[in-house]
């Protein structure tokens, strides 16, 4: 660190030298301080200029450039997320839910949705009222499901990008939670009812995020990659009729 910034002094004091030493050699050559002093003071002038437009202007350019591209690359992260817990937790939610059917009315979504369309629906998911009932068979279900994916949601959380993307960041610690309090209940078929409302409350949490998340990742699908939202609409987990297979 220290043998680094005194190489940055030194460079610092050769440029300043070679700029004196390049002014000398004119004044030497046209004996012309006037014209020297003219051209200097101007420079120095747009300095503040540049120093605008590099520190101000560009360099916000390109740091929006580099978040939108480390932003398109978290899309990736949040599809394999998907693709193995997410979709399998939403289904699993949805079983549960109290109200699915209004849920399922909600996001059963198509190709002729508009941004618009994704925005109203968010609204009415913000009221939602995601009540889950899970049984006891559920729990135990759950519990099987997030251990065995435990080690991939540790993978994900070293993602330094995370940090880019605060919702998706609060959905993996949510669920990654979740995972915690499972993996501490040795029995869930002998658990008190108080213990079963904290859980139930937990995936409600995860319920509410997920789903949020999902319809986020769906209308980035299906702006920018209408091949992978056409299968996320047939492997939909809020729609009971959705089927793989082209008919």
């Amino acid at each position: 660190m220290v043998s680094s910034r005194n190489w940055q002094i030194f460079l610092g004091i050769a440029f300043v030298a070679l700029s004196a030493l390049v002014y000398l050699i004119h004044y030497i050559i046209f004996r012309d301080v006037h014209h020297i002093f003219i051209y200097l003071i101007g420079d120095i002038a747009f300095v503040f200029i540049e120093v605008l437009m590099v520190t101000l202007i560009i360099h916000q350019v390109l740091s929006l450039r580099e978040k939108r591209s480390i932003l398109e690359k978290l899309n990736m992260v949040i599809g394999a997320f998907f693709s193995e817990v997410g979709t399998d937790l939403l289904h699993a939610f949805s079983n549960v839910d109290s109200q699915s059917d209004e849920i399922q009315r909600m996001l059963t979504l198509s190709s002729k949705e508009s941004g618009q369309d994704f925005d109203a629906i968010a609204e009415q998911l913000a009221h939602h009222d995601f009540g889950l009932e899970p049984a006891v068979s559920d729990l135990a279900e759950l519990q099987g499901s997030l251990i065995g994916k435990r080690d991939f949601l540790l993978r994900l959380l070293e993602n330094p990008n995370l940090l880019e993307h605060e919702s998706f960041t609060d959905l993996l610690w949510a669920v990654f939670h979740l995972t915690d309090e499972l993996v501490h209940r040795e029995d869930v078929h002998s658990l008190p009812d108080t213990d079963r409302a904290h859980l139930a409350g937990d995936m409600q949490r995860d319920y509410r995020l997920l789903t949020s998340q999902w319809l986020s990742y769906m209308k980035h699908l299906h702006d920018n990659y209408p091949y992978l939202f056409s299968l996320a609409m047939r492997t939909n987990p809020f729609d009971p009729a959705a089927s793989p297979q082209v008919v």
